[in-house]
């Protein structure tokens, strides 16, 4: 409970400090911005085409009467729009955060700077930290179809799919939200998605106290728009407390320094050999 409790004051954490920081506020809010514009774009001409694609896909019914021909294919035209729709708010904070991918790495670092301790950022271009987070995003969505395809058969159980379903589908959708934005802060600190997952895992309350108040916003992508820069700051703030989390442990700390040794004895020069201690660590 006191995890729980912890991840909602990290959600509100991170709105209160883009508010007290106006100017980044703003900047954060361009990507959805942007996404929310060109899925504006997608929906329009979709629903200008839902008709001629429902022509298209019902060739069969060309010579059926009135009014038949008109309720199938309305109904196809229907459906169309309703897919695109459905499929616009399942994907749009997962595209916003690979559109923003650079505007929210700048957000997340301004965060680590004003509470202090920032990691030092990876040397690595800025095309093969874009390549990474799509990987991952990717996956963060493939393990959330295959909870989507479980939790649908379920709904079909009597009580149980209309009541107990849904929560868990807002559950499960909240975890994985809070998995994809701290994504941005602890890929700076070198920590892979594997372990993130596994982090967030162990302490499930903080994510779901995170993750699902969120979740529910973003069904609105006006409130994702506004919200998403705040999303980012306070899960910043919640990756800090994950790194620490991480610092603290033994099993990875003794593997760390397994690397750690192998990196020095192979380094050519004395001045390549990578520095002492937990690189996840935040001080």
């Amino acid at each position: 409970m006191r995890d729980l409790v912890a991840g909602m004051k990290y959600l509100v954490g991170g709105q209160k400090w883009v508010g007290r920081h106006g100017r980044w506020w703003g900047f954060g809010m361009l990507p959805a911005l942007l996404t929310l514009a060109g899925y504006a774009v997608a929906l329009v001409f979709l629903g200008g085409w839902s008709k001629d694609l429902a022509d298209w896909a019902t060739p069969f019914a060309d010579h059926w009467s009135s009014p038949w021909q008109g309720l199938l294919r309305d109904a196809l035209a229907a459906i169309a729009f309703g897919g695109g729709l459905l499929l616009s708010l399942l994907t749009f904070t997962a595209v916003t955060l690979l559109v923003g991918q650079p505007f929210y790495e700048a957000l997340s670092a301004k965060v680590d700077e004003t509470e202090g301790g920032a990691p030092t950022p990876p040397d690595s271009p800025l095309w093969r930290e874009l390549v990474i987070a799509v990987r991952d995003s990717a996956s963060v969505l493939a393990r959330v179809a295959a909870f989507g395809v479980v939790l649908f058969a379920c709904g079909f159980i009597p009580v149980i799919g209309q009541t107990v379903v849904p929560a868990l589908g807002f559950l499960v959708s909240g975890f994985f939200l809070t998995v994809e934005l701290v994504a941005v802060a602890l890929q700076r600190r070198g920590v892979p998605q594997r372990e993130r997952i596994r982090l967030l895992r162990a302490r499930l309350g903080l994510a779901l106290g995170f993750g699902t108040p969120l979740i529910l916003a973003f069904l609105v992508p006006l409130v994702t728009v506004l919200a998403m820069p705040g999303a980012v700051a306070g899960a910043t703030l919640l990756a800090r407390d994950l790194a620490r989390d991480l610092a603290l442990d033994p099993v990875h700390d003794a593997a760390t320094a397994d690397e750690q040794e192998q990196e020095q004895e192979s380094a050519a020069e004395p001045a390549s050999r990578p520095a002492t201690g937990n690189p996840y660590a935040t001080s």
